[in-house]
């Protein structure tokens, strides 16, 4: 199992307290709610019964005969009017025993308070939970006292406690997500300075190093900003600094190899006419050759190098590059290749449009490029190289193939890198620097285009295919 290559994000570690923070809210304010209904829905229902137990009390009347409970027909629909609940009355005596009512009606156990004011209970009639209110009176002249009890079915109490909740929680439900939802959205408004910076880091080109925009970050981020800015002077720093040193190497190089080259041919001249042309010469003959190309090659990589170092330097101007008619400037760069293939048993054709074809380049550079790709199919290709030229709905497309024996698949990514030039290069006298391929791509990608190849079996021999914006 591999590591994370990162932490969590931001903010997902800003959202993660508050989510908890807001479930726990969400479950205070809903067991709230749930207890605050039934409390308020119990409280009014409980004063209705109570009220309606000190009304059947006050009906009482005492008589020789015991107590009688004087109820109007009147008073009969009022108590019993509710068409949800059931409500039921009883008196009773001391001892339990019903008087007058409802026999079925439960009679708490303890009613000694009951004598102050109505008190209330919870039991069951039926197998169903009631709730009800015992008020007990005794007599002002006989020793006697009798408890009146209400009892009601607990319905419509329920359902006020449902409505009750549901007015509460729901409402409370739906501002702690709205809540919930805006902080979302607030800190994704927070960190898109972040993402914008981002998005700026991913549109930076390879050699892009200009520093980061500070507007809009926030101040949390400012050091981070700051830090990568002074990366990005450091590097572009210490790249200038290579570039320099590459040219002057490769400049301050030139002179002593020329000089090598032409004394070498100098030699030559000198021991052919000073000795004979048979016997003695077989001996120096091939060295002084193997000098002379071997100078010879050493002065195509420092031109090369040079090439490399220019190149970089020239094209990160934007200024020089403009959107010109490509068609002349390749026949151009082809021209020279043309004799020195022919001269090698290899032929180099061009197939263009008689249109202009428009695309961005340089005047100077995208000739080099394509020459260097000519130059790497005339040294490794077939004996047919053809160059294409396609306009496109938005730039050009510039093709060089050749029908040799190609590159191998898993080779074709390395073909681009500098000084590769295959497997065993050093077995091959060639003449090959490794760095006219790696110019190609630097020009290109300077220019604002892509360049890539194949081979077998998609291509029989090799194909580079460059892509020139508009």
């Amino acid at each position: 199992m591999t590591a994370p290559r990162h932490g969590p994000s931001l903010r997902r570690q800003l959202l993660r307290p508050l989510v908890w923070i807001w479930l726990l809210g969400m479950l205070v304010a809903t067991a709230g709610a749930y207890l605050l209904a039934r409390s308020s829905a119990n409280m009014a229902f409980d004063r209705s019964l109570q009220d309606a137990a000190s009304a059947l009390a006050a009906k009482v009347t005492w008589s020789d005969r015991g107590p009688l409970l004087d109820l109007s027909r009147q008073f009969m629909e009022l108590l019993t009017w509710d068409r949800t609940d059931h409500v039921r009355y009883a008196m009773t005596d001391a001892e339990g025993n019903v008087l007058a009512g409802d026999s079925a009606v439960p009679v708490p156990l303890d009613r000694r308070a009951s004598f102050a004011q109505p008190t209330l209970f919870d039991a069951t009639l039926a197998g169903e939970p009631v709730r009800g209110a015992v008020f007990s009176v005794t007599s002002p002249m006989l020793d006697r006292s009798v408890s009146v009890i209400v009892i009601e079915t607990t319905h419509k109490r329920a359902g006020l406690v449902r409505d009750i909740q549901l007015g509460m929680v729901v409402p409370t439900l739906a501002l702690g997500t709205l809540t919930f939802a805006l902080l979302a959205w607030g800190i994704r408004r927070g960190l898109q300075p972040l993402r914008d910076v981002a998005a700026q880091v991913r549109e930076h080109e390879p050699n892009d190093w200009t520093a980061l925009p500070l507007e809009r970050v926030p101040a949390e981020a400012v050091p981070l900003i700051e830090r990568i800015n002074a990366l990005l002077s450091d590097v572009q720093h210490f790249v200038a600094l290579q570039r320099r040193f590459v040219a002057d190497a490769a400049h301050q190089l030139r002179t002593p190899v020329a000089g090598i080259r032409v004394l070498a041919q100098e030699l030559e001249l000198e021991l052919s006419s000073a000795l004979p042309a048979t016997g003695t010469n077989a001996s120096w003959a091939p060295l002084l050759q193997g000098l002379v190309t071997s100078s010879d090659r050493l002065t195509r990589l420092i031109g090369q190098l040079l090439s490399l170092a220019r190149s970089e330097t020239a094209l990160s101007v934007n200024g020089e590059q403009s959107t010109v008619d490509i068609v002349p400037l390749l026949r151009e760069a082809t021209e020279p290749l043309v004799l020195q293939g022919l001269r090698a048993g290899r032929s180099i054709a061009l197939d263009a449009p008689e249109a202009p074809v428009l695309a961005r380049a340089h005047p100077l550079w995208l000739g080099e490029a394509v020459s260097n790709l000519l130059d790497n199919a005339q040294r490794y290709g077939g004996e047919n190289i053809v160059l294409r030229v396609r306009p496109l709905e938005a730039g050009a497309e510039v093709t060089v193939e050749d029908d040799g024996e190609g590159v191998p698949p898993e080779q074709l990514p390395r073909l681009f890198e500098p000084f590769w030039r295959g497997e065993r290069a050093d077995l091959r006298n060639d003449g090959g620097t490794g760095l006219g391929l790696a110019i190609a791509r630097e020009i290109i990608e300077r220019l604002g285009g892509a360049i890539d190849v194949v081979s077998r079996p998609q291509f029989a021999g090799l194909k580079y295919t460059i892509r020139l914006a508009p």
